[in-house]
């Protein structure tokens, strides 16, 4: 399935970045490429259900590329060939991100992904998505919002105690 987005992946979990053209999605991939993450689609997506997940590539004639407005169509980057899935992002105007939002599944493909919304241009957007990829690895915990449940329990860290 082509799917308008762009993706990144770190540590083997892919990002699926969605919104219209002008949303910031590029911006945002090229930021998280400078943070060593690496790119694995812009602008076209194919999806692949994969047992209970999603596969990200990029199209073969896009393969390696990004558009950075301003620049062009900028080629020899470096790119990962694919991706498993973790995470799908809506990238939306500032004023709609919700403050404490409610869990949300992106589907594709029989597939379901956790969904949040984020303004891509923002400075913090790179270190966002980083913290939510740690929570749903287990690394941190969401006690309330997007991710809520994601991570280590509270109580499990206590027990050792």
């Amino acid at each position: 399935m082509l799917q308008h987005a762009s993706c990144a992946a770190r540590a083997g979990a892919g990002v699926l970045l969605l919104g219209p053209p002008g949303a910031g999605k590029s911006d945002l991939l090229l930021r998280l490429m400078g943070e060593g993450w690496s790119l694995v689609a812009d602008d076209q997506v194919l999806l692949r259900a994969e047992g209970d997940g999603l596969r990200a590539s990029a199209p073969a004639a896009l393969r390696g590329m990004i558009e950075v407005r301003g620049l062009g169509l900028m080629e020899g980057l470096g790119s990962e060939a694919e991706a498993v899935l973790a995470l799908a992002v809506d990238c939306v105007p500032r004023a709609g991100v919700p403050r404490l939002p409610e869990p949300a599944r992106f589907e594709a493909l029989g597939r379901a992904l956790p969904r949040l919304a984020m303004h891509a241009t923002e400075a913090s957007a790179p270190r966002k998505l980083a913290l939510a990829l740690d929570a749903l690895a287990g690394r941190i915990a969401c006690r309330a919002g997007a991710l809520e449940g994601a991570g280590p329990r509270a109580d499990a860290g206590e027990a050792g105690r």
